[in-house]
C-alpha cells in the first residue's frame, strides 16, 4: 500500500498522466516498477524539451535540449543507475504485460548505453536536418495561446547558446575524428543560407507570428511581433552568420571523403550495432546484403511478369525509362499533384474497417514538405499527433518538381505514410492507455516502419492498385525498400562507392534520379535505418502466412492486424512471441 501511494504521489507531482489499469493494491512489484518508468520518463522529458512540448508537457516549453558534454554523462550515468535499479524488481510477481514492459525498458536503457560508446552526437546535423532547420520546430509545437508565443520568444533567445553549443560539438567531432561524408554535407550551405535574410520578418523563425490567432488581442499581436523580430536582428541573425563561416571556412573543407559508417572511429562495430538496433534481430551485415538480394531478384521476377501484362515489349531498364520520362505519368503543378494526394486518402478512409476492429480516434491531415529542406529529403514523410490531441498526425508530401513524382506512387506512398499504414498504427498506439508513456510515445524502428511497407500491400485488400501502372507502383516500392537492404550494407560495410549504390538502384526501380540521389544521400547520412522497412515486413507477413495455414477457416483478417497492433511498436521477437501465443489461443 505505501509503495502504491509513493507511486500515485508521483505521478501526481510529476503533472505525468499514469495508468493504473492492472496495478491492485498487494501488487507492489507493478506498483514500483511503474514508479521506476514514471521517475525515469521525467527525466526524459527534461533532457528533451522540445520532445516533452510535442508531446503536450509543456513544462519546459522555454528550453532546448542540452547536449553539452556534462549532460551526456550524467544521462549515460542515470540510464546506468536505473538499468541497475531493475535487478531489485521480482520478475515473478509481475503480470504478463508488466513482465514486457520490464523486458523492453531494459532493452532501450542496454541500447542507450551501447550507443554511448559511439560518439555520433558529435556530428549533430545532416542535409535532411538539423540546427540549419531548426525553425521547423514549431511545426510540432502547440501555437495559440499568448503564453505558448512567450514560451517561444524563450526559446528563440536561447538560440544562439544552442548554434555556439553545436559549433562546440562540432569541433569535438573533428578533433576525435567524427566528421560525416563531405558529398552529404555539400547540401547545407544553401540550407543556412536561408537562414542569413537582411530583414527579420523575413526570417523562418518569424514565419509563426505572420497571421497570429484572432484570440489574442491586436495590442498583444504587436508586442509579440516586435518581440520577435528584436530577437531576430539581435541574437538569432548574428548566430547563423557565425556558424555558415564556421560551417563553409573550418567544418566542410575537413569533412570526410568516405562515405561508410565504417570509416568512422570503431565504425565496423558501430555498424554492427546500428544493424542489431534498426531490425532488433541478430543479423550480421552480410546476412542482411544477403537477403536482399535474394529480395531483389524475387521482386524482379514480378515486375517482368507486370510488364508483360501491360505489353511494354522492350528490356525492364527501358521500361523504367518510359516510366520515369513519359509525363502522362506526371503532373506539371504542385496544386494538382496535392490535391490527387487528397482524394486518394479520401478514397481509403471508408474502407479501413475490411480490416480492422479498431481504429484510432485522432485524424490526420496532409501537407506539403517546408521548401527549406524540400529539395534535399524524400517523397513524404509523417509526423505523429501530439499525445494531448492538441495536433492531428500530418502526413507531409514533397511536392518539389512535381514532373519527379509520378501519379502511380500516390496509392502506395498514401497508404504507407497515412492509413492504414503510420497514422494508423502510431496514433493507435499512443491511444493505448494500458501502456507506460515510454512505450505509447516511443518504439522500435523495425515494427513501425515494417508496418508501413507491409500496409503497402493491404491496398490490395482495400480496393487499390486496379491500374496496372498502380499496381507496378506498389511493386516499385516493395523493391525500393528491398534495395535498400543491398545498398545500405553495400556503402557502410562492404566498400561500395556511392555511384555504385546509386547505379543499383536506378537498376533495380523506375524513380526518377532525383528521388535516387536523395534516398542513397539519406542511407549514407543515416546507417542502418533503411534497413528496418523490409526486414519488419518479412517478419509480419511471415506470421500471417504461419496464422492463415495454422488457423485455416478460422482466421479473421481484422482480428490478426489487432493483435499486432495492440502492444504498440514492439522488436520482432516479441511480435513473433505474442502471435504465436494468438493462434495458440485461436486453436
Amino acid at each position: 500500500m505505501k509503495v502504491f501511494l509513493l507511486c500515485l504521489l508521483a505521478a501526481v507531482f510529476l503533472k505525468i498522466p499514469v495508468i493504473f489499469a492492472e496495478v491492485r493494491v498487494q501488487d507492489t512489484e507493478t506498483a514500483r516498477l511503474q514508479l521506476i518508468f514514471d521517475a525515469a520518463w521525467d527525466k526524459d522529458m527534461r533532457d528533451n524539451p522540445v520532445w516533452a512540448s510535442s508531446l503536450g508537457d509543456r513544462r519546459f516549453n522555454r528550453s532546448w535540449r542540452d547536449d553539452s558534454e556534462t549532460a551526456r554523462r550524467l544521462r549515460l550515468r542515470r540510464y546506468q543507475n536505473t538499468l541497475g535499479s531493475l535487478t531489485e524488481i521480482e520478475i515473478e510477481k509481475l503480470t504478463h504485460q508488466g513482465r514486457i514492459d520490464l523486458e523492453l525498458f531494459r532493452r532501450q536503457l542496454q541500447t542507450r548505453i551501447e550507443a554511448s560508446n559511439f560518439r555520433t552526437d558529435l556530428m549533430p546535423m545532416s542535409q535532411r536536418g538539423g540546427i540549419q532547420t531548426l525553425n521547423e520546430t514549431a511545426t510540432s509545437l502547440r501555437l495559440q495561446t499568448i503564453n505558448d508565443y512567450e514560451d517561444w520568444l524563450a526559446r528563440l533567445s536561447k538560440v544562439n547558446q544552442l548554434v555556439d553549443q553545436t559549433i562546440q560539438r562540432m569541433q569535438q567531432g573533428l578533433l576525435r575524428g567524427y566528421v560525416p561524408p563531405s558529398v552529404t554535407m555539400q547540401r547545407i550551405p544553401n540550407q543556412i543560407q536561408k537562414q542569413l535574410v537582411e530583414v527579420a520578418t523575413d526570417s523562418p523563425f518569424y514565419q509563426p507570428f505572420k497571421n497570429l490567432p484572432e484570440t489574442i488581442s491586436a495590442a498583444d499581436q504587436r508586442r509579440l511581433q516586435q518581440a520577435a523580430q528584436e530577437i531576430i536582428e539581435a541574437s538569432i541573425l548574428p548566430a547563423y552568420r557565425q556558424f555558415y563561416e564556421f560551417f563553409t571556412k573550418t567544418y566542410l573543407p575537413n569533412c570526410s571523403a568516405d562515405i561508410a559508417a565504417a570509416s568512422l572511429p570503431d565504425g565496423k562495430a558501430f555498424y554492427e550495432f546500428k544493424v542489431r538496433n534498426f531490425t532488433t534481430t541478430s543479423l550480421t551485415p552480410d546476412e542482411v546484403h544477403r537477403i536482399g538480394l535474394n529480395e531483389v531478384a524475387r521482386i524482379r521476377e514480378r515486375m517482368l511478369g507486370l510488364k508483360k501484362e501491360i505489353g511494354f515489349l522492350g528490356t525492364l531498364p527501358e521500361f523504367f525509362t518510359f516510366l520515369r520520362n513519359d509525363p502522362s505519368f506526371y503532373f506539371d503543378n504542385a496544386d494538382d499533384l496535392m490535391t490527387a494526394y487528397q482524394a486518394t486518402a479520401k478514397r481509403i478512409d471508408p474502407t479501413l474497417l475490411k480490416l480492422f476492429t479498431k481504429l484510432p480516434r485522432m485524424p490526420y491531415g496532409i501537407k506539403a514538405i517546408p521548401d527549406a529542406i524540400a529539395a534535399d529529403t524524400t517523397t513524404a514523410y509523417y509526423m505523429k499527433p501530439a499525445a494531448d490531441g492538441s495536433r492531428p498526425g500530418y502526413y507531409y508530401v514533397n511536392l518539389y518538381q512535381p514532373l519527379s513524382r509520378p501519379k502511380f506512387e500516390i496509392e502506395v506512398l498514401t497508404v504507407h505514410e497515412a492509413v492504414p499504414g503510420h497514422h494508423l498504427q502510431i496514433a493507435l498506439q499512443q491511444e493505448l492507455d494500458n501502456l507506460p508513456n515510454f512505450r505509447r510515445f516511443s518504439g522500435f524502428t523495425v515494427f513501425t516502419e515494417g508496418w508501413g511497407l507491409y500496409s503497402e500491400q493491404l491496398g490490395y485488400d482495400l480496393g487499390l492498385y486496379k491500374d496496372p501502372y498502380s499496381r507496378f507502383g506498389q511493386l516499385s516500392y516493395d523493391m525500393w525498400r528491398a534495395v535498400r537492404l543491398v545498398v545500405d550494407t553495400g556503402m557502410h560495410y562492404k566498400g561500395w562507392s556511392r555511384s555504385q549504390a546509386i547505379a543499383y538502384f536506378k537498376d533495380n526501380a523506375p524513380r526518377k534520379e532525383l528521388d535516387i540521389i536523395n534516398e542513397i544521400d539519406r542511407y549514407i547520412s543515416w546507417p542502418g535505418q533503411a534497413l528496418a522497412y523490409k526486414l519488419g515486413q518479412l517478419k509480419i507477413q511471415d506470421l500471417r502466412t504461419k496464422a492463415e495455414t495454422e488457423l485455416g477457416d478460422q482466421f479473421d483478417i481484422r482480428l490478426f492486424h489487432d493483435k499486432v497492433l495492440e502492444n504498440g511498436a514492439i522488436p520482432l521477437d516479441i511480435l513473433e512471441q505474442q502471435i504465436n501465443q494468438w493462434i495458440t489461443q485461436m486453436k
